[in-house]
């Protein structure tokens, strides 16, 4: 049955290489993507295969399979194919199956719940890991001293940088999320060193983000890029980049899901932290939050 086979694959080693794959792909060339699209999806099939063979299979070059096998972590293919034949062995003993996430139009609906569940939980797990805590922490201190915090996202992304900024304003602190890029480039002039800019875009591309970002970096601000391309254009004006994670794009699961799942746990990291930061003054705040609420929810239900 596919929805027992996803539920056992969780944390497989198969999955693990599907997840170093699909993390470093944004990195590799096109050739590069097809030979680690290969031995990631057939580990068994690709280990019987020479450097050649491997290379012929794929439509490239030797050169460029040594170079994929290297930037997947590998010293050579010689140890990938050890890799990949070990891989292929615990699959067939039965104790790492593998697993397709792919969502077909005709999936019941348990099997939607899995996949998807295994993707959340593959793509926080490759965010987790992949977070620099240093810069998370720089971060983390910024906007517990900053002024004022302006926080930019365009689309789903937009929805991201509302949820950080009403978490701030929950503890106390000034923060606004702007997804209108007029609004947010005059806004941004007004940052001056001492406040924060948070821009979030997953392709790290979005000019109505990389301008207002741009704006605050000229002006003396913190700058902070969440995104899942580290050396896309957004972190020319970021002084600190924090890198998300994202699962393989399909038909019925556009990249806006899983890169908003990823900027999600980075953003309540974020949270998390500052809260810690101003935990005499965030605490109080959070209380007085709450009762506010509750008040208005007692008072609406007269």
């Amino acid at each position: 049955m596919v929805t027992q086979d996803v539920k056992e694959s969780f944390g497989s080693p198969g999955g693990s290489l599907a997840a170093k794959v699909r993390t470093l792909a944004p990195s590799m060339t096109r050739s590069m993507q097809r030979v680690a699209e290969a031995v990631a999806s057939d580990p068994a099939g690709c280990a019987a295969l020479t450097v050649t063979g491997l290379a012929e299979l794929t439509g490239t070059s030797e050169a460029t399979v040594v170079r994929t096998a290297r930037l997947l972590g590998y010293p050579g293919y010689r140890d990938l194919r050890l890799a990949l034949a070990g891989l292929a062995a615990q699959q067939q003993s039965g104790r790492a199956p593998a697993i397709t996430t792919d969502i077909a139009v005709d999936d019941p609906i348990a099997d939607v719940v899995a996949k998807l569940a295994y993707e959340e939980q593959q793509t926080l797990a490759d965010t987790a890991a992949g977070l620099d805590t240093v810069q998370l922490d720089a971060a983390v201190t910024a906007l517990a001293g900053a002024r004022r915090t302006d926080v930019y996202g365009i689309g789903a992304s937009g929805l991201v940088a509302q949820d950080l900024t009403q978490k701030l304003l929950r503890i106390g602190l000034i923060a606004h999320a702007h997804s209108d890029p007029h609004l947010a480039v005059t806004n941004a002039v007004q940052l001056r060193s001492g406040d924060v800019a948070l821009a979030i875009t997953h392709s790290g591309s979005t000019g109505d983000v990389i301008e207002p970002l741009r704006v605050a970096f000229e002006r003396g601000a913190t700058t902070v890029a969440i995104t899942g391309r580290p050396d896309s254009a957004v972190t020319q004006y970021a002084d600190l980049v924090l890198t998300t994670s994202t699962s393989r794009e399909t038909e019925l699961r556009p990249a806006a899901m899983s890169s908003r799942t990823s900027q999600l746990l980075v953003v309540d990291c974020l949270f998390v932290g500052v809260a810690q930061r101003t935990y005499e003054t965030a605490a109080p705040a959070l209380a007085a939050s709450y009762e506010a609420l509750a008040h208005r929810h007692r008072s609406g239900s007269r």
